[in-house]
């Protein structure tokens, strides 16, 4: 297994991303290209891809930086490892690999969400060291995004 950040937009990675993430969402609203070229080639945003012995995408994991006045933290985003390869360490490589990136550029705290039904990723949260928190987490959803 390899995990590589990904730093330049390729047709490869383009066709994984729209593989693997009606996976973890089916009403999910796939990326244009243009789009995750934009978030390749951010500053604050951080795209890592697990790769079998043959070099083909087996998950994928976003991690993104924000600076805020109690420090700089990093949220984990879109987890995803295609069903076919789960239980296969493709996650468990995948975490370790944002986390120490994370650590090495200053991670105050590192967050992310999961749905409870989600008892695998949950399990490998806890036992990487994440820690539930019991908190009200709220979302808004703009006007023009309710409408569609």
């Amino acid at each position: 297994m390899k995990i590589t950040e990904i730093k330049e937009y390729n047709e490869k990675v383009f066709r994984a991303v729209r593989t693997l993430l009606p996976q973890l969402d089916p009403a999910i609203i796939l990326p244009s290209d243009d789009f995750l070229r934009g978030i390749i080639e951010g500053r604050d945003t951080f795209l890592f891809v697990a790769e079998d012995e043959n070099g083909d995408i087996r998950g994928i994991l976003t991690l993104v930086r924000y600076d805020i006045p109690t420090g700089t933290k990093f949220w984990i985003e879109d987890v995803v490892v295609d069903e076919s390869q789960r239980g296969k360490g493709y996650g468990r490589g995948l975490m370790i690999h944002a986390i120490r990136f994370a650590e090495s550029h200053g991670a105050r705290k590192i967050d992310l969400t999961s749905r409870p039904e989600r008892i695998a990723a949950n399990r490998l949260y806890q036992d990487l060291g994440f820690i539930r928190r019991e908190t009200n987490f709220y979302r808004y959803l703009p006007e023009s995004v309710r409408k569609s």
